[in-house]
């Protein structure tokens, strides 16, 4: 009976996430036209109090300020706050609010030798939790988490083998138990805390490594271009390359690379999808108003 019960609760949840995908696409698609909740709502065939509860619930606040928040000529304003975020980033410290409040990441590189292996002798654990954002993938090994990836209803499976493409020789483990903590510490702002920081281990090449490390230093509520980071790593003349560390990032949301985007201040590609990269920009809005 309990089986039974969990998998209604299941199909209860991919229908409330994909009635909230539905909106955002819209939103975003409407954002000119500033629809009123209840246009949206009739467009998702629900009621107005459902959707507000249901966006409540997944993206942490309202259609309404989603649509305030996420607009195309968001992260345009974002960049006319300063001429060099970076740069401005780092004068905040470690631990100062203006970083991703900042899950307070403490992060280590793996050796470049473990990386050419492919993960050969390493053991990454695994597990399929709900987020804000739709499914999450966590992946850890000892030394901390190793991958954040999401994945739309019944891509869950695409969504692993994308992740264990990265590290063809590790071992894995399928094991939500060991991983149910640490997504409870990515998606649970309260428990973003300094001194109980979350530890990330970076999987990649030296140029990549450096540019997740980079990512890092790009606030809450804030954007960086490609040029921005390229410049910052001293390959001014790389910010293709860049793009393509930026895509690669495993480490989705906690490695910010959803706050990069093009030097136009356009919202570019994203892994994981451009919908989403809206989503988790409009979140980062709403914790910073709360």
């Amino acid at each position: 009976m309990l089986a039974r019960a969990m998998k209604i609760s299941d199909a209860s949840d991919r229908q409330d996430y994909e009635t909230v995908r539905r909106a955002i696409e819209y939103l975003t698609k409407k954002f000119r036209d500033q629809p009123e909740v209840e246009a949206v709502a009739a467009a998702m065939k629900t009621d107005p109090r459902h959707l507000n509860e249901l966006f409540r619930r997944w993206c942490g606040l309202t259609p309404k300020a989603f649509l305030q928040a996420v607009t195309l000529d968001n992260a345009k304003k974002l960049l006319s706050e300063s001429p060099n975020i970076l740069e401005a980033s780092y004068e905040l410290g470690l631990s100062g609010p203006g970083r991703l409040h900042d899950l307070f990441v403490v992060h280590e590189a793996m050796s470049p030798g473990e990386w050419k292996t492919g993960g050969e002798g390493l053991e990454i654990r695994y597990g399929f939790h709900p987020s804000p954002f739709g499914t999450a993938l966590v992946m850890v090994t000892k030394r901390g988490l190793c991958g954040l990836a999401f994945a739309d209803p019944g891509k869950e499976g695409a969504a692993l083998k994308d992740m264990r493409s990265r590290w063809k020789n590790a071992r894995y483990v399928e094991d939500s138990a060991a991983t149910a903590d640490i997504a409870a510490r990515i998606f649970q702002s309260e428990r973003w805390k300094p001194d109980t920081p979350l530890r990330v281990v970076l999987i990649g090449t030296d140029f990549e490594v450096r540019v997740w490390e980079t990512l890092l230093k790009v606030p809450l509520g804030r954007a960086a271009t490609y040029s921005d980071v390229a410049k910052k790593i001293g390959k001014e003349s790389a910010a293709r390359a860049v793009g393509a560390a930026v895509g690669k990032n495993p480490i989705s949301f906690v490695v910010p690379c959803h706050r990069i985007v093009g030097v136009s201040g356009a919202l570019t590609g994203y892994h994981w999808g451009l919908t989403r990269k809206r989503a988790m920009l409009g979140w980062e809005q709403a914790k910073l108003i709360a």
